[in-house]
């Protein structure tokens, strides 16, 4: 393999690179390289996050970066291919490039691409033991004589195959000096070679093997494709609603609130109620402590009691479909409907992300082909895709009230965004840009790979939810205390008791929201409100202000224009179709009981 030499660096500076498509596995194989001591950074002058740690090879450490996956460094159309080609331009000690064994042709289509910036570069052809599912094996050498570099066939999930890439990175770096391919400049030339090389280096598991198709191809079919995609949402919806309910009622709540023990109550509150009754602390302080908006009840009973259970249960059963495979296939599936509102078939992703929550929602946008997708996707997801955290509150506030209204908010939800993308797409039209979709391998979920995803999401939500959620609770608890929401209340009344037909203190919630989206819906879960009153407000909350973090990530990833302009937009929205709501009451009484 080949390169010119490449210059001595202080070991500060030493750098190598893990590149390859999407989805082939890199960051299963960055885990194993370098550890947990790893820091996710943006790339300077950009919005585009990668990560780095630490890794030992030979005697040298490395800085290895996950370089964000790409298909194409020619063109280099968007944020993360125009940040792959300035890291390669950067001149690292190394490449490790991740071939993807199901998806050969793309990946070494990319990879002809980043060999013509002659670096040391070692092959990790990844994922050869899910060949086998398809009747399938491939043979390394085929691709490492025509391209010169070493290629090591790779199991990133187990084994001891990467610790081969590791040795063969060592001995290329100490001589870097074979010539590569020449590579053929003309483009469609250069896939006809791939195309050939793919052909010789894939073969049939044995001789009487035949070479099996997708078996889950149906999947991507309008039949039975969509019927299945409804049954698998449905199903999704369940679980989140059934096993958060289950956590919150018979386990969470119960130690929160106590449990009758002969004669004593035993939980958290009660001990804590008993401890600030202990240690004298009466009038002001006291409520503010253990009042109606006391942060040692509340900050504890909204964030981990009310919310929690249903962030498990949601981002459970989406590491489940991520694991499986399907959701890049579910993405192929849409295609056709997205794009009658000038989108593509993986926006479903970037949406269904937003139900976890709108920030890594609104950052994956950065995989579009073009600006005004990203913005229409953010913009779908600041109006009317509730984060886990307030679909918990919605689940909460209406499920023990009317199974139908909660089913109702989300299909106003899915409605919005449609009408919002439908519109966006009027108004500036464009041609739609080629979208490439790798189908991974449909396998069974890997019960560690869920369970470490699961803790990774819990312990973002506790850090950027939860925490940020008991600080507005602290804050709201002495506005309360102090008069400035009976003030604030009293100055929006005629917007809360008039237009929306709500009492008067539910503007605390239309404050507070602000802050964090689910607190406009949990103050509302201890007010005296009918069905319908509940509804309304559910459906303000909805549409209304996205948190304070959410509007300054639409002015980091886009400008402040677009943020404001988002925030007035789905402020006016919220007020205008929760009025309307509020005067279909006796129709919705009917309906919601």
């Amino acid at each position: 393999m080949s390169c010119a030499t490449t210059k001595s660096r202080d070991t500060k500076h030493k750098k190598i690179l893990l590149m390859g498509l999407p989805n082939v596995g890199k960051s299963a194989i960055f885990s194993r390289f370098t550890g947990m001591h790893v820091m996710v950074s943006n790339y300077t002058g950009t919005t585009v996050e990668f990560t780095e740690g630490k890794m030992a090879v030979g005697d040298d450490t490395y800085t290895l970066i996950d370089v964000p996956g790409v298909y194409d460094i020619k063109q280099s159309v968007d944020d993360a291919e125009r940040v792959a080609v300035s890291m390669l331009e950067e001149k690292p000690d190394a490449i490790v490039f991740v071939v993807d064994a199901l998806n050969v042709e793309s990946s070494v289509y990319l990879l002809m691409q980043v060999l013509e910036y002659k670096l040391p570069t070692v092959v990790a052809l990844n994922r050869v033991d899910l060949l086998k599912v398809r009747s399938m094996r491939i043979d390394h050498r085929v691709i490492q004589a025509a391209l010169n570099v070493p290629v090591v066939p790779t199991i990133a999930l187990g084994g001891d195959s990467l610790d081969l890439v590791k040795e063969r990175l060592a001995r290329d770096l100490a001589s870097p000096d074979a010539p590569h391919y020449v590579l053929e400049e003309n483009e469609l030339k250069r896939w006809d070679w791939v195309e050939r090389i793919t052909a010789r280096a894939l073969k049939p598991l044995s001789d009487n093997a035949t070479i099996r198709q997708d078996r889950f191809a149906f999947l991507i079919r309008p039949w039975p494709g969509l019927p299945i995609a409804i049954g698998v949402l449905f199903l999704m919806f369940a679980a989140v609603i059934g096993i958060g309910m289950g956590l919150r009622q018979f386990l969470i709540m119960p130690l929160f609130e106590g449990i009758r023990i002969g004669e004593h109550t035993v939980g958290l509150f009660p001990w804590i109620r008993a401890g600030v009754e202990a240690l004298g602390i009466t009038g002001t302080f006291q409520r503010v402590l253990v009042g109606e908006y006391g942060f040692l009840i509340k900050g504890i009973e909204w964030p981990f009691g009310l919310v929690l259970p249903y962030v498990l249960s949601f981002y459970l059963s989406m590491s489940i479909l991520e694991d499986t495979g399907y959701l890049p296939r579910l993405a192929v599936l849409l295609d056709g409907v997205f794009k009658k509102i000038g989108l593509p078939g993986n926006t479903i992703i970037p949406l269904l992300l937003g139900y976890g929550c709108g920030i890594p929602a609104i950052l994956s946008t950065r995989s579009m082909r073009s600006r005004k997708q990203r913005v229409a996707v953010a913009v779908m997801i600041s109006l009317a895709v509730p984060c886990v955290a307030q679909s918990s509150a919605f689940m909460f506030l209406l499920v023990e009230h009317s199974l139908l209204a909660l089913v109702l908010v989300f299909m106003i939800s899915v409605f919005a965004m449609v009408l919002a993308g439908f519109v966006m797409d009027r108004i500036k039209r464009e041609p739609m840009p080629l979208t490439l979709t790798e189908l991974p391998e449909m396998l069974a979920p890997n019960p560690a790979l869920v369970g470490k995803k699961l803790l990774f999401r819990v312990r973002h939500y506790v850090k950027d939810g939860a925490i940020p959620m008991v600080i507005a609770i602290v804050v709201t608890a002495f506005l309360y205390e102090f008069g400035i929401l009976d003030v604030a209340g009293r100055a929006m009344a005629p917007v809360v008791s008039g237009w929306l037909r709500l009492p008067e203190e539910a503007a605390t919630p239309l404050i507070i929201g602000i802050v964090r989206r689910e607190l406009a819906v949990l103050p509302l879960i201890d007010m005296n409100l009918s069905t319908v009153q509940l509804f309304t407000g559910a459906v303000v909350a909805l549409f209304y202000v996205p948190c304070v973090a959410m509007i300054a990530t639409l002015a980091k990833e886009f400008n402040a224009k677009v943020a404001v302009g988002t925030l007035l937009f789905t402020t006016t929205t919220a007020i205008v179709i929760g009025g309307l709501m509020a005067r279909l009451g006796g129709l919705l009484a009917t309906w919601l009981g």
